[in-house]
C-alpha cells in the first residue's frame, strides 16, 4: 500500500473517532449543556466527571441525563416531594452527606427546594476494573 494512501486513511479514521467522541460528549441531554444555569463541569478525565449542581426553589430544569454517580452535599439543603397519594415528605441533607445515585433522566418539573441545594456529583464514565 502506498504510504500516502495509508496516511490519508489513518487520518480519516482518527478524524472519525474524534468526531464520534465529540458528538457523544455533546449530547443535548448532557447536564451542563441542557441546564448550564444548574450544572457546571469542575473536573473531567477518561474515568470520571465532577459536576457542580445548584438547585434553587422555583427553577424548572430541562430534560437531562445524569450517569451513575456519587453525590456529595456542599451545604445544608431540603426539599419537599409530593407522593402519588398526595402526602408530602421532606428530604434534608447536611454538608458532607454522601450517597450513591443510579443513572437517571429527569427534567421538566419545578424544584420545591426549601433551601438552595448545592452538590458535587462525581459521575462514573466506565465500569471499574476491580
Amino acid at each position: 500500500m502506498n504510504v500516502r494512501i495509508f496516511i490519508a486513511l489513518l487520518a480519516g479514521l482518527l478524524a472519525g473517532v474524534a468526531l464520534t467522541t465529540a458528538l457523544a460528549q455533546s449530547s443535548p441531554l448532557d447536564p451542563p449543556r441542557a441546564a448550564p444555569h444548574m450544572f457546571t463541569t469542575e473536573f473531567e478525565n477518561d474515568r470520571v466527571r465532577v459536576l457542580r449542581a445548584r438547585e434553587r426553589n422555583g427553577e424548572t430544569s430541562p430534560l437531562h441525563t445524569l450517569r451513575d454517580r456519587v453525590v456529595v452535599h456542599v451545604n445544608s439543603c431540603a426539599w419537599t416531594v409530593t407522593d402519588e397519594d398526595g402526602s408530602e415528605r421532606i428530604y434534608s441533607y447536611r454538608p458532607g452527606d454522601t450517597y450513591w445515585q443510579r443513572k437517571t433522566t429527569r427534567g421538566g418539573t419545578t424544584s420545591n427546594v426549601i433551601q438552595e441545594c448545592h452538590t458535587l456529583q462525581i459521575e462514573i464514565k466506565e465500569p471499574s476494573a476491580f
